[in-house]
């Protein structure tokens, strides 16, 4: 694919570090035509992703590396939160709303994740980390909108 560009973060799986990536990502994606309520939802996945990589890829362990990237094609962005933590032993299950591997948590992150986003993918292997891929559309850049 064509990108016309991109953001790349890393940093320590601290809970304190999730509100930095949400915040970055949005910053990068204002770049795109998106409402203040796409803006949100796009905000909202991220700290989901990443909250998932430090809560259940780590296991709260503070000093592992979570990777961000964010690529802008022409009117789509692509977010890919990515952890090398202890994965995801069956992907379909966890994606069942509801399903949670911590009793105090609702199970419900990918849940949100996928209704906030166009398209979410999930990979993962045991031992080796999970990759989320998501991905958003925005609307015609306001230049164009009166192209007609």
């Amino acid at each position: 694919m064509d990108y016309h560009n991109f953001l790349r973060l890393e940093f320590y799986s601290l809970p304190v570090n999730v509100g930095l990536a949400r915040v970055a990502v949005a910053a990068f994606a204002a770049q795109l035509n998106y409402t203040v309520s796409e803006l949100d939802d796009i905000k909202g996945a991220v700290s989901e992703a990443v909250s998932n990589a430090i809560i259940h890829g780590y296991e709260g362990a503070p000093d592992r590396l979570v990777k961000v990237v964010a690529m802008i094609r022409v009117d789509e962005l692509e977010i890919i939160v990515e952890d090398s933590g202890k994965g995801i032993q069956n992907v379909e299950e966890v994606l069942q709303p509801g399903f949670t591997t911590a009793g105090e948590r609702l199970g419900l992150g990918f849940s949100f994740i996928r209704s906030f986003m166009d398209t979410t993918d999930v990979q993962s292997a045991p031992g080796r980390g999970t990759r989320v891929i998501m991905t958003k559309r925005a609307g015609p850049r306001e230049e164009h909108a009166d192209a007609n």
